[in-house]
């Protein structure tokens, strides 16, 4: 086999590899409307954000955030 057909196979199992977990890591999140039909578990979450410096921009946190405004108006903290 070509050296160069290795690298291009190597690349793309790579990327592939990439993709999917980048894919399952975006589906384990849960949405604003869950979050609103779950009150209590968006203010653990917001809450564990808060405590949590490297989690408060993950898109979990944005979303509880996001369903407490709706629910409440105001952000909980």
């Amino acid at each position: 086999m070509k050296k160069s057909n290795l690298i291009m196979i190597i690349a793309a199992v790579s990327v592939l590899t990439i993709t999917v977990f980048t894919t399952s890591n975006a589906e384990d999140s849960k949405t604003v409307a869950w979050y609103t039909a779950n009150i209590k578990e968006a203010k653990k979450k917001v809450q564990e954000c808060h405590d949590n410096a490297s989690l408060k921009d993950s898109p979990e946190c944005a979303n509880a955030r996001h369903a407490l405004e709706i629910s409440f108006g105001v952000a909980q903290k």
